[in-house]
């Protein structure tokens, strides 16, 4: 562990050479064009080197880059990594004035900057541009965000320490730079909304029919946490494709120089209830320290583990009966729930949701690869198909080798990455979900996890889509070649990009069809778009960009990744594209140095934002009345809590002998924060027999308290408890019941789906497959006369007005 990983640069007063950071964001639909600004000034007396390592997105495409000094503009040029560095280098050795800008080689969403010989007093802007695609949210939010948070990432023993343990850090408001950001959107169905988890100007439609629109953050903004924009268009679903014409200047033969297009797919196809019973659904979860962070840094944000741990006990409640799971954590070591997958019965489920309640982020660092490997050795069960849900905070170092064990063993299973918390390493939960054949979401902010979750759960129960295809219809002479891979499952409502290049001779006037074909259910659908092939010259060649990055990604995540013709092509790709990959890097060379300069220069690293620094400053601060200015003077040498520490006591003990009297006064306060095992907690409102529930009950949001009742079958038995949480009395319950059945399961199994659309109807994403197992419980114990009964004397009794036909009954 670093000796001084924390507030190195603010708290030893030494000036940081980053003064802010201004951005140009324009989304066209679907993708995101940007030019980021960084702007520096050495007022120290020596020459520095500014190193500033930051995220961006696994799939963002890195174009351009480029450096004004005193009015000079220096545009750097790509070149394979090694010798970019060796030209970086040599400058710098020289005294001249360089700069580069790389992909970490242990994972692609962590990027490096640096500006070496800055000459004491000089100012230097540094501009990069990167174009990505972006996705949809289920709500029908077109999601940017523009990383801030960068987790440092555990390394595990053996493997090359990650850069980001190098980072130095601060806790939220200490950050010394700025962030200016103004975003232009356009959708020509038009624009309705933007949103943002920062404070933004209200929305300026820039045109009349609404189909342009701009929001700028407040000014002075500090760069310490993930910004995001959610764009709500009209007509989002809408199919759509863009080609854009070759550049007149490119190679011939070459991506750059023929049309490119983009294919935007929405698959449909009927809703059905119909369900499969059979599957063996695992479910990996991070249990490792970091997962003790908040999910967000606002004030009571709930912890990682506790939103993961109410997610679980909701999808173990989901799950239908004759399937088959278990569950699996992980830190520094792993533990599965069960020797084997088991069956899933209401003694199992129990059991499980019990173990759930009980779990803890202690158990150190983030160690997924070994029990990948651990459920990859054990044989699938015939005629139920593996499904892998992963959850973690993806702060992990050695991410190349999780996809690649993922992707060697694709052919038996699904996996499912959830990416939860700020800064989870999105070049993680991306490749795993694509190695086999999966799906991914980021759970950020203030978003619940459960509809994401749950949404997976259902898509995994759905009948299967197969047969995918895609067919083309082009002009003689005119091929398609695909830069990304075609999907290969699909689901309602997700759309589907592919990338394709179009070689031969371009006749104007001509047009093309691409179709998407699949079957569902013994049905054969087809998604269908004609497009025109006159192209016009274009000045930003945004698609030809998005199809160079699609297809430099598959071929470094491809099976033949490590020979050299992979690598050749990857190389050659990215030089005629300009679009930086694992294997090329920018670089640039002011050759007009005038004198000079004396070396080594100075190294100086630019600090980001900690949250988990952040929380533990802030309990400090809000125990004890002391002031921030104060807390942080006194942990300004507090060493950054590694991961490596592998139990909380460990943590607690690092903490004692670093900070001292400091944190004896606060010793209770720490203890409660990072010695669980002494005060036990549970997850809030999914275990009715919790000692802390009825302490916590008033916060605990009465759909969990229900869901917790729900039996594995999906019935509900009559209960005081049950009783509490619809609102009524054991003695109402039953006199009101119309058949006085001996066993009042069908009952109160009605009156709690009754109850859900009363009041949890806008959760409903949420709770559905535990109504679907409900309903078809209550369908197989009562006839069609005596559910109207029910379903009348329900609705008197909980004052409602549920039509029959909502429940499908």
């Amino acid at each position: 562990m670093a000796p001084f990983c924390g507030l190195i640069i603010v708290c030893s007063r030494q000036p940081v050479p980053l003064r802010g950071i201004s951005v140009e964001v324009q989304v066209k639909g679907f993708v995101a064009d940007v030019c980021a600004t960084l702007k520096y000034k050495n007022i120290e007396e020596k020459p520095i080197e500014a190193v500033f390592v930051f995220p961006l997105d696994q799939d963002s495409a890195v174009y351009s880059f480029e450096a004004t000094v005193e009015g000079k503009k220096i545009v750097a040029d790509i070149q394979e990594r090694e010798q970019a560095n060796k030209t970086y280098n040599e400058a710098i050795s020289k005294g001249q004035q360089a700069f580069l800008l790389q992909e970490d080689q242990s994972s692609g969403d962590i990027f490096s900057c640096s500006v070496g010989n800055l000459p004491s007093g000089q100012e230097a802007e540094v501009k990069l541009n990167f174009v990505r695609e972006l996705p949809l949210e289920s709500d029908g939010a077109v999601r940017f965000v523009l990383p801030a948070v960068l987790n440092p990432r555990y390394t595990p023993a053996g493997h090359e320490e990650s850069i980001t343990a190098q980072v130095p850090r601060v806790p939220i408001g200490q950050i010394p730079y700025t962030l200016d950001l103004t975003a232009h959107f356009y959708s020509a169905y038009g624009i309705s909304k933007i949103q943002s988890n920062c404070d933004i100007s209200p929305m300026e439609y820039t045109d009349s029919d609404k189909t342009a629109a701009k929001v700028s953050l407040a000014q002075g903004h500090k760069f310490e946490r993930d910004v995001e924009l959610l764009a709500y268009y009209i007509d989002v679903n809408k199919p759509s494709i863009t080609v854009e014409a070759g550049l007149p200047d490119a190679k011939v033969g070459t991506l750059m120089a023929d049309p490119t297009i983009m294919l935007n797919f929405y698959p449909s196809f009927p809703t059905t209830q119909e369900q499969s019973n059979c599957g063996e659904f695992l479910f990996l979860m991070d249990r490792s320290g970091s997962m003790e962070c908040s999910m967000n840094s606002e004030p009571n944000a709930p912890q990682r583990i506790e939103s993961t741990k109410e997610t679980l006990v909701l999808l173990l409640k989901s799950l239908p009966l004759g399937c088959y799971f278990n569950i699996i954590s992980f830190g520094s070591h792993f533990e599965f729930f069960f020797p084997e997958t088991m069956e899933y019965t209401q003694e199992t489920m129990e059991e499980a949701v019990r173990k759930v309640n009980q779990m803890e982020a202690n158990m150190g660092g983030t160690e997924i690869l070994q029990p990948l490997k651990k459920i990859y050795k054990t044989a699938v069960r015939p005629d139920h198909p593996r499904q892998l849900f992963v959850f973690t905070d993806g702060e992990v170092g050695n991410t190349k080798q999780v996809i690649e064990e993922v992707q060697r063993n694709a052919q038996n299973h699904r996996c499912v990455a959830f990416g939860i918390g700020e800064g989870a390493s999105t070049s993680l939960i991306k490749g795993i979900s694509r190695a086999a054949r999966g799906t991914c979401e980021f759970i950020t902010g203030k978003e619940r996890m459960q509809p994401k979750v749950l949404q997976a759960l259902k898509n995994a129960l759905q009948p299967i889509v197969t047969e995918i295809s895609l067919k083309w219809t082009l002009p003689p002479g005119v091929e398609p070649v695909l830069l990304s891979e075609p999907p290969s499952n699909i689901f309602q409502g997700r759309r589907a990009i592919v990338y394709a290049q179009l070689r031969g001779k371009i006749n104007e006037g001509k047009e093309g069809e691409v179709s998407l074909e699949y079957k569902f259910k013994n049905e054969i659908f087809r998604n269908s778009l004609t497009f025109p092939l006159e192209l016009d010259n274009i000045k930003r060649p945004t698609i030809h960009r998005l199809g160079a990055k699609a297809l430099i990604s598959e071929l470094e995540s491809g099976t033949n990744s490590e020979l050299e013709e992979a690598k050749k092509r990857i190389i050659e790709t990215s030089i005629q594209s300009g679009v930086v990959s694992s294997l090329t890097a920018f670089v640039a060379v002011n050759k007009e140095t005038k004198t000079p300069l004396p070396g080594p220069p100075v190294r100086r690293d630019i600090p980001i934002t900690d949250l988990m620094l952040t929380s533990v400053l802030s309990c400090m601060y809000d125990e004890f009345g002391n002031s921030r200015a104060d807390v942080t003077e006194r942990s300004c040498h507090l060493s950054y809590m590694s991961e490596e520490l592998d139990s909380s006591a460990a943590k607690y003990s690092v903490f004692k002998s670093t900070v001292g009297s400091f944190i004896d006064a606060a010793k209770l306060k720490i203890s409660s924060l990072f010695n669980k095992s002494a005060s036990p907690q549970c997850a809030t409102g999914v275990s009715p027999g919790c000692a802390c529930v009825a302490a916590e009950a008033k916060e605990a949001q009465a759909l969990f308290r229900l869901i917790s009742l729900q039996k594995a079958d999906g019935s509900w038995t009559l209960s005081s408890d049950l009783a509490s949480v619809l609102g009524l009395s054991l003695k109402e319950m039953q006199e009101n019941n119309p058949k006085q059945n001996p066993d009042p399961a069908v009952w109160v199994t009605l009156l709690a789906v009754i109850w859900l659309h009363v009041r949890c109807l806008d959760q409903r994403d949420e709770w559905e497959l535990l109504e679907h197992k409900a309903l078809s419980w209550i369908k197989s114990r009562a006839g069609s006369s005596s559910l109207r009964d029910y379903i009348k004397a329900g609705n008197d009794l909980l004052k409602s007005t549920l039509d029959p036909g909502e429940l499908g009954l």
